[in-house]
């Protein structure tokens, strides 16, 4: 799985809204498209998206194609973000002691 095309799939705050709805249970195109203001095609087009980044599974069962959330594919990206969190946990704290030591030195002038 690539990494651009799961940052790719999270980029559009539509397919960010499909895996919020994802969350809670496995939907169809048709209930899906049930929560947006755009055609059933269109939002086929997010799903595939989300399919190439492995994001979702989808099961054909009879005619209808059940896409189901891949919690596991969203560990990625949270393993991509963690190796930054050190870095502003310490631009925070740098920039929170600045505060603090120009606060007391205006307090003691």
């Amino acid at each position: 799985m690539s990494e651009q095309a799961i940052f790719q799939a999270i980029a559009d705050p539509t397919r960010r809204e499909i895996i919020s709805l994802l969350a809670s249970k496995p939907l169809g195109v048709n209930a899906i498209s049930a929560h947006f203001d755009m055609t059933r095609p269109a939002v086929a087009k997010h799903l595939k998206i989300l399919e190439r980044g492995n994001l979702i599974s989808v099961q054909a069962i009879g005619r209808e194609r059940i896409n189901h959330l891949e919690p596991l594919a969203l560990k990625s990206i949270e393993d991509w973000l963690s190796h930054y969190s050190h870095f502003w946990d310490v631009k925070l704290s740098t920039l929170k002691s600045t505060i603090e030591n120009k606060l007391s030195t205006e307090t003691k002038s």
